[in-house]
């Protein structure tokens, strides 16, 4: 095979530092992509894959224009991959041999600017993980866009980690090399995500006043693992980054994955679109920025009782004053997005078309601080308190930029005429130039009596004045110097001539450069303004979010919630926010929930499409809402702070990790039961359906039990076995309820109205009549169902625990005379003489000898589907 060309070879040698990433290689208008880089981009992207060479030395080769190189960057950074933009840093004028290039910046999903991947209402986080010797972990996250910087030190196990990054939704990990493959593997098994590598721990002088005020070491490492990334791939100063902003994860409400999932607070659960969730249904934001953080507080709500009514009195002000909201509400609208302004400055990728839109931001604050301030809230008054409206910088903007400017800052047309002397001068030159040009030939063919006289202009010699070879004679000499010879004419220049000339041409050349100069030194002025306006962008986005509270309030009549000492829940009248509004106002049932220190459990049983998910649901949404600071679906509510929320509502395999629904519920469960505290909401619907009967009621039964008395959190339990319902009478704080149906004409009529006591049936069949299975199959269900019923069903009951309560008479579960005893849920050693006909053969015991070696958490379904064949096989 030939050597590669000196070109190639320069390639290779940049491609050996970025192996994980597509070399994007300039070649004139062109970012080409050569080998394995060339054959991956071409599929990913669909553009066409040629190759450069012949033969056997042919190189794969594909290439993007330029110029719309951005679109082709977002589609592969969308699919997690990383770009190294390499151009030529040395003019190819100068250049001895192969122009010198080298990479300008690493784009990343964790580090990407402006694009497809950005949008508007939602952060963009890198987030670095340091895993220490004493098992806490250090977690730094930043937002690139927005220069925001937060960092966390988590002490518990590494299921808090994928929590937490769970939550923070990050799109790249930084890891160091030795980060642990057992971590690395559970974080891509829950997480979509990009993973990269950094090993360097040391602050790197620069970001040194970010991190001045923090004190512990390992918060401080892990975010120099981060800044040192930065660094590395985005090659340019960030002046934009703010100062390192730490918290705790006891901070907020904690709502675990599976719980955020099953509430569909920022993405419905099936389509994964925001509309349909509780995000969607608040968002009544006007700015980008307001977008964003009404996002983090629904994913972090308070546990803080004093910013929580803050948020609400404002809340309570902005309702009271509708006109003054609206006004402000309009205002709003003109703010543009500061804080990403802000960053693109800081980047060095902001135009003069976005400087305008800063300018226009800047116009609309004092109005926005005037009304905030004529409210008279207090919490209003706090947030608009020593705001810097950047008025210097507002008038900068006003003097130097220009309505309308291009889009491109290299195009000229961007600064104001009496900004700047000089180029006045160079525009007065250029507009005016064929104006006088054009006087001029005028003046000539009067002067010489040469009407076909003509001044003309081309780039290599210029301006000239034409004259025919018949017209030579008419001309005055020494005023006329002879430029060019023509076959029919002559050209000529005067000194007048030749003096505009120059200036004319100078003006057409220098005007673009001297805009283009005083642009970047508006530019860095503006950079001086980066902390106010990010300062500024806070507190225009918090009003921004306690509007929309109001006005979404108001909409859906909404009132304000109030909080208990006594962990007592009273809410009148609740409604579902979301479901409400999908439907007709008119037609949801509100319901009531009541829950107090003697009423902490509420097993509630009813018919199958009835509304118990959704009653549930209601609960932690309400919840939620109120600890984020708005008004809340109901008549009336008054709640507890709860610390944590967790759910286990729906069935759904995780195939990828090999976990059947049954495991997936379990392990749900399990959560919720090891964390939960007596602060915190509980809702559990149909536990104990994956497995058989006498399986699942145990569990339940047992879970319940448990709840009640090691855990105490408010709980929501709902089932289909009846025979649960007599727990009320052993276990003092739990209360049976139910949704109500009745029928009508032999039809079920769901009423959606929960009320207290049990319910009798489940109305199973019903459903399966409404969702139009086969006639042939509902009439023989309830053929089946009536002997079942007749026959008082073969179904054993599970017998209850002995109370620890002490009563008067023990209530069983079973409401039969006579309770069969329920067979133990795993197999426990008997001696062998009380064996009897129950002993196992050798091949039983095989079988059973295999199975407890079984590593069933970590098999497929189609591994666990083949063992179990084999061992049936074996007992046949």
């Amino acid at each position: 095979m030939a050597q590669h060309t000196p070109m190639i070879q320069q390639y290779l040698q940049i491609k050996a530092q970025y192996k994980d990433a597509f070399l994007f290689f300039r070649l004139g208008d062109f970012y080409e992509l050569f080998f394995e880089d060339a054959k991956k981009a071409s599929q990913e992207l669909e553009i066409t894959l040629t190759g450069r060479g012949t033969g056997d030395d042919k190189i794969p080769m594909c290439g993007v224009p330029h110029h719309s190189a951005d679109d082709y960057i977002s589609q592969l950074i969308e699919k997690g991959y990383k770009i190294a933009i390499c151009e030529q840093v040395e003019d190819p004028r100068q250049a001895k041999g192969v122009v010198k290039r080298e990479v300008v910046q690493l784009i990343t999903p964790g580090t990407v600017m402006e694009g497809k991947t950005i949008h508007e209402k939602e952060n963009n986080y890198l987030i670095a993980i340091t895993d220490f010797e004493d098992g806490s972990f250090g977690l730094a996250r930043t937002d690139l866009t927005t220069g925001e910087n937060l960092v966390t030190l988590i002490t518990g196990d590494f299921d808090e980690v994928l929590q937490e990054l769970g939550t923070i939704k990050a799109k790249e990990l930084i890891v160091s090399t030795s980060f642990a493959e057992e971590y690395t593997k559970r974080v891509n098994d829950v997480l979509t995500l990009t993973l990269s590598y950094e090993d360097e721990e040391t602050v790197l002088p620069s970001f040194e006043p970010l991190v001045k005020h923090l004190e512990q070491k390992k918060l401080i490492s892990t975010f120099a693992r981060l800044t040192h990334y930065l660094a590395r791939t985005q090659k340019r100063t960030l002046d934009h980054l703010q100062p390192v902003q730490y918290y705790t994860t006891n901070d907020h409400m904690k709502i675990d994955l599976h719980s955020m999932r099953n509430l569909e607070l920022v993405e419905t659960l099936r389509e994964k679109r925001k509309k349909g969730s509780l995000l969607w249904l608040l968002d009544e934001t006007v700015t980008a920025m307001g977008g964003r953080m009404l996002k983090r507080w629904v994913e972090r709500p308070l546990v803080s009782t004093h910013t929580i009514t803050s948020r609400l009195s404002m809340v309570e002000s902005l309702l009271n004053h509708f006109f003054e909201r609206e006004e402000l509400r309009d205002q709003l609208k003109e703010v543009y997005d500061l804080e990403r302004l802000a960053g693109k400055v800081a980047y060095g990728n902001v135009n003069a078309r976005e400087l305008l839109q800063l300018k226009k931001s800047l116009e609309q604050v004092p109005l926005i601080i005037a009304m905030i301030e004529q409210l008279g809230n207090p919490h209003g008054l706090e947030l608009v308190r020593n705001v810097d409206r950047c008025e210097g910088l507002l008038e900068l903007l006003e003097t130097s930029l220009r309505e309308n400017p291009p889009l491109s800052i290299k195009e000229g047309g961007m600064i104001k005429e009496g900004f700047h002397l000089e180029l006045d001068k160079y525009r007065d030159a250029s507009v005016n130039g064929k104006t006088w040009i054009a006087q001029l030939e005028q003046r000539e063919r009067e002067e010489t009596g040469i009407k076909t006289l003509k001044i003309g202009y081309n780039k290599v010699f210029g301006y000239y004045i034409e004259v025919t070879k018949a017209n030579i004679q008419y001309l005055p000499e020494g005023r006329y110097e002879r430029k060019q010879t023509l076959s029919n004419a002559e050209r000529y220049i005067t000194p007048e001539l030749k003096e505009k000339e120059t200036l004319i041409l100078e003006a057409e050349e220098k005007i673009e450069q001297l805009e283009y100069d005083l642009f970047l030194e508006i530019r860095e002025q503006v950079k001086q303004y980066i902390s106010p306006l990010q300062q500024l962008a806070k507190c225009m986005s918090e009003i921004d979010v306690l509007q929309g509270f109001a006005t979404v309030s108001e909409q859906q009549h909404y009132v304000k919630p109030t909080f208990s000492e006594n962990r007592e829940v009273n809410v009148i009248d609740g409604r579902h926010p979301v479901v409400e509004k999908m439907i007709d106002h008119g037609d949801y049932v509100a319901n009531d929930v009541r829950l107090s220190r003697d009423r902490e459990i509420l097993l509630i049983t009813g018919p199958n499409m009835a509304g118990k998910s959704t009653y549930m649901r209601q609960l932690a949404l309400i919840a939620t809402m109120a600890q984020v600071g708005c008004y809340v679906p109901a008549t009336e509510a008054t709640l507890p702070i709860f610390d944590q929320v967790f759910t286990r509502i729906g069935a759904a395999d995780d195939l990828a990790s090999g976990q059947s629904t049954f495991m997936v519920e379990m392990l749900e469960t399990k959560h919720a039961l090891a964390k939960a505290t007596q602060d915190s909401l509980i809702l559990l619907d149909e536990i104990g359906r994956g497995t058989s009967t006498y399986d699942g009621m145990a569990l339940a039964q047992s879970i319940i039990e448990y709840i009640h008395d090691e855990v105490g959190a408010k709980t929501l339990f709902s089932t289909h076995y009846h025979e649960l319902t007599a727990l009320e009478a052993e276990l003092l704080r739990l209360q049976n309820v139910h949704v109500s149906a009745v029928e009508e004409n032999g039809k079920v009529v769901f009423l959606h109205k929960v009320i207290d006591g049990q319910a009798d049936r489940s109305y199973g069949i019903y459903v399966a009549e409404l969702a139009d299975l086969p006639h042939q199959v509902i009439t023989r269900a309830q053929e089946i169902l009536s002997h079942l019923e007749t026959q008082n069903s073969n179904i054993e009951t599970v017998p209850a625990r002995e109370p620890k309560v002490v009563q008067e008479k023990p209530v069983a579960i079973a409401t039969e005379a006579e309770q069969p005893v329920q067979l133990p849920l795993f197999e426990t050693e008997q001696p062998e003489e009380q064996k009897g006909e129950q002993a196992l053969t050798p091949v039983e015991q095989s079988v059973i000898k295999k199975m407890k070696k079984l590593d069933v958490l970590n098999m497929s379904p189609i591994e666990a589907i083949q063992q179990l064949n084999e061992l049936q096989k074996k007992l046949r």
